[in-house]
């Protein structure tokens, strides 16, 4: 029996050296290759501009190429969907959102992936406001003008999001909530195509983020009225909230970071969380992020776990709440 006992320890003693052994030697190897990182929207908006803003020191820090990968279509799903099968490696990451892992979990009854059980959360990059911006043919010069608008035509102005379940369409539906006035929602597949279509007059009314749209706000090519945040945005300092332009309960705030497949070894996650806190901290990302009205807010991979959870948790309860639907 002593011997048996002795020959139980020595193994587990061995399992456990061996554990911390593959644990180092993760950290050490990873990345052999290039890695992946997946936008799950279209080029030109505001998840793509975070992406390939973090990709160039993120490569410099890792030794290895990071190419950023367009993946867009459903609001996100589909890009996000194909990280959530990938190999859990650390080679294929993707740059998640309010919309891709908070608000489509509640809003797709069939959604393919589930947060939670999917994906393992790496490092919150960034947070921005968005803008309800208009295009200059439409009479309207502030909130308060909108709403009323609205209202004498139910139903019958268009706004464009970047896809439904995004941040630009969550926007709208808050919106919609608490004034009691009805939008049509038209989807694009992403930002850019978004913000061509509203620039054109396509579309009159959007809710695009601070980085897409403060340049044509500042040119005169759209009319800014608000932004969506708890507070006003740097890029368009002028610009009151919507809480103060008279719906004190509205607030919304994006906020992007970049997920692994679940299972990922933990010293790999551990290693890129690390770097990319680094990165948005540095002096240039930080003000190139300010200066198209981002601001970064790094978390850790568990402290940005459990941020994840609340976010989960609120936008159901929002979804439900405002009634939205993909449509």
């Amino acid at each position: 029996m002593k011997v048996l006992l002795t020959v139980g320890w020595l193994l587990l003693a061995g399992a456990a050296g061996f554990g911390v052994g593959s644990y180092a030697t993760a950290a050490e190897t990873y990345p052999a290759k290039p890695v992946r990182i997946i936008v799950p929207f279209s080029p030109a908006g505001f998840v793509d501009f975070t992406a390939r803003f973090v990709a160039g020191p993120l490569s410099a820090a890792l030794g290895q190429p990071v190419i950023v990968e367009n993946r867009a279509g459903a609001g996100g799903v589909i890009g996000t969907e194909f990280v959530a099968r990938a190999n859990p490696d650390g080679y294929t990451l993707v740059i998640g959102s309010v919309g891709t892992h908070a608000v489509n979990q509640a809003l797709y009854p069939n959604l393919s992936y589930n947060v939670l059980r999917d994906f393992q959360p790496v490092a919150r990059l960034s947070e921005a406001p968005s803008i309800l911006a208009v295009h200059p043919s439409l009479p309207v010069h502030s909130v308060k003008d909108l709403i009323e608008l609205a209202r004498t035509k139910p139903g019958q102005i268009n706004y464009a999001s970047a896809g439904a379940g995004t941040s630009t369409h969550l926007a709208a539906a808050l919106l919609e909530y608490l004034a009691r006035i009805k939008f049509v929602h038209v989807a694009y597949k992403g930002g850019g195509p978004m913000i061509v279509a509203v620039l054109s007059g396509e579309v009159p009314v959007t809710f695009g983020t601070a980085s897409s749209v403060s340049p044509h706000v500042k040119s005169g090519k759209l009319r800014g009225l608000a932004v969506t945040g708890s507070q006003r945005a740097a890029a368009l300092p002028d610009l009151p909230t919507i809480a103060e332009s008279g719906l004190p309960e509205y607030a919304m705030d994006n906020w992007l970071g970049i997920f692994a497949p679940a299972g990922t070894p933990r010293a790999v996650v551990e290693k890129l969380s690390s770097e990319a806190i680094r990165i948005v901290r540095l002096p240039e990302v930080s003000e190139g992020f300010r200066a198209r009205g981002v601001e970064s807010s790094p978390l850790g991979s568990d402290e940005f776990a459990a941020f994840v959870k609340k976010e989960l948790e609120k936008w159901a309860k929002m979804v439900k709440a405002t009634g939205m639907t993909i449509n």
